[in-house]
């Protein structure tokens, strides 16, 4: 149950699933508003927020220590 919590806790997880809310919507409702260019680039700032997150995470972490 503590790992649930921390999944649904976690900013990556929801990034994450938005990114993937959005593809899936593209994949099955191609009209929807977004061409290839807005799509790609809604998608890399969530990587790079992600990736962001991630990285802040890890070196608060090796700060702590």
């Amino acid at each position: 149950m503590n790992k649930l919590k921390q999944l649904l806790s976690s900013r990556k997880f929801w990034a994450a699933l938005l990114g993937l809310i959005v593809l899936v919507i593209k994949a099955y409702r191609p009209e929807f508003p977004l061409d290839a260019g807005e799509l790609a680039g809604i998608l890399a700032v969530l990587s790079t927020y992600i990736l962001g997150t991630a990285l802040e995470d890890g070196l608060s972490a090796s700060f702590r220590n």
